[in-house]
């Protein structure tokens, strides 16, 4: 097995050459150590020899890793293609740091190289004064592409395409498009699916790269081309492109004007990050707290506090009522002390069947599984889910009482009556859980609100407060005249 040896004080250590293009999972236990010690010795030979030969990905995990000095000085030992597509794989908060490490002009050349989707996330992060120094010093080619993305609006698909893909014409014969494809396919983004256009650059039609191949050289493109394609407008929202790829199952879609010019394409990698994004919104707010904006070990803690206590303030307000209702049944529980020993497990259990139902409805709204015309068949089938549901908590609540009356005396001599009472309102309390919870997001919905801030928290304080109405309700009928 070849190896290659350095020195490090009076050692030396030998690393077999495999190890280069290896997976980054060594980072701690071997690769960081001696990275590091060849970068205290300014070994850049054997760093810039080593480096080099790394994947992007493995690159960018070693980034994550080291000190900010370190950083640069790894950067300056890659080619420019291979720092641009590793910068390309760091997180925002480290492109940032790194950006305001390098010159201007050192940093105006990794940008030059990036991906313009990638660019363009990254400046959407940027100060705009910050952006239009990094403008200015890049290439006019890639400048007036940058600027070109930049002048959509943020949260649209034009800010997720790249105009590098390959692009031809129907009267073309494939072997002319083979040639093409070699000579220009280079920067393409993807060259899975080559688009078809007029000579207007209308967008006539998309087609697999596995349908050319299989084509005859002298058959033109027009044979083989449709008449039917899927694409997104620049204009429209980045849900729309998630929702068009989740609903196609495709890796590449193209991006029209108003015109039907096809202006660029978005890549399943793009959609991914909008995907993990959303969904990371949502389940904050499932949470009870407001969206982050930023990683949460990138939040500043004042910030972080901000976006947290709001709702908290407003779960602790709604949390105030259960003690006036609490009060508002005072002379019931002076009577029957029992009752509220059971006050726990009955909103527990009502908030929990709530947020259950919450959460799947806003998860069907969120995936088009279900929508608004829809909620009346939602409506019926938590009715019924609900009552099974909450038989099966009633006769465990029955039960236990049951049980615990045949050892002790601690519900006293009417515990029948009592379990009973135990029995109904958990039915009761559950079927009414499930209903707000599974309801409210239709609600919101309609009133043009996110669902998601009917979180599971939200709707658990709902239901608490009402819980007990239900709860104390049941016990003054079925405990009149004994208890009551």
């Amino acid at each position: 097995m070849d190896v290659f040896r350095w020195d490090a004080g009076k050692s030396s250590t030998a690393f077999p050459v495999p190890w280069r293009a290896k997976a980054f999972v060594m980072i701690e236990k071997l690769v960081l150590p001696e990275i590091r010690a060849l970068l205290s010795e300014n070994d850049a030979v054997t760093l810039t020899d080593v480096l080099n030969d790394w994947l992007p990905v493995d690159l960018a995990a070693l980034l994550a890793e080291l000190t900010d000095a370190e950083d640069v000085q790894v950067l300056h030992m890659l080619g420019p293609d291979l720092a641009a597509r590793t910068f390309e794989y760091l997180d925002l908060p480290t492109q940032e740091r790194l950006l305001s490490a390098l010159s201007v002009e050192e940093s105006a050349r990794i940008l030059d190289r990036m991906s313009p989707d990638d660019r363009t996330a990254l400046f959407e992060d940027l100060p705009q004064e910050q952006v239009d120094g990094y403008l200015k010093a890049m290439s006019p080619e890639s400048r007036a592409i940058a600027q070109k993305l930049l002048r959509f609006a943020q949260d649209t698909v034009g800010r997720l395409m790249t105009p590098d893909y390959v692009a031809v014409r129907p009267e073309w014969n494939i072997k002319r498009v083979f040639d093409y494809i070699r000579t220009h396919g280079r920067k393409s983004e993807t060259l899975s699916v080559i688009y078809v256009i007029d000579e207007h650059g209308c967008l006539k039609d998309d087609i697999r790269i596995g349908k050319l191949l299989l084509a005859p050289l002298h058959g033109h493109v027009r044979d083989v081309m449709g008449t039917k394609f899927v694409a997104l407008k620049a204009t429209d929202d980045k849900k729309t492109a998630v929702e068009q790829f989740r609903k196609y199952d495709r890796t590449a879609l193209p991006v029209i004007d108003n015109e039907g010019r096809l202006v660029g394409i978005v890549t399943i990698d793009d959609v991914l990050d909008v995907a993990d994004e959303e969904a990371t919104r949502e389940i904050q707010k499932f949470g009870g707290l407001e969206a982050l904006d930023e990683p949460y070990r990138d939040t500043p803690l004042t910030l972080m506090v901000r976006k947290r206590a709001s709702w908290l303030v407003i779960l602790f307000l709604g949390e105030m009522l259960t003690a006036t209702a609490m009060g508002f049944f005072q002379k019931e529980i002076e009577k029957a002390v029992v009752l509220a020993l059971f006050v726990p497990l009955i909103i527990s259990s009502g908030g929990n069947s709530g947020s259950q139902a919450s959460t799947l409805v806003i998860r069907a709204l969120a995936l088009g599984e279900v929508r608004l015309r829809d909620w009346w068949r939602v409506f019926r089938r938590e009715i019924l889910s609900s009552l099974l549901l909450g038989t099966i908590l009633s006769s465990i609540g029955f039960c236990r009482v049951a049980i615990w009356s045949a050892f002790s005396r601690i519900y006293g001599p009417h515990w029948l009556l009592v379990a009973f009472t135990v029995g109904f309102a958990l039915i009761g309390i559950v079927l009414w859980g499930t209903l707000a919870g599974s309801t409210l997001p239709f609600i919101l919905r309609r009133l043009g609100f996110d669902p998601a801030t009917s979180s599971a928290p939200f709707v658990a304080t709902l239901v608490d407060v009402t819980g007990l109405v239900i709860y104390f309700t049941i016990a003054s009928m079925i405990l009149r005249g004994t208890l009551l």
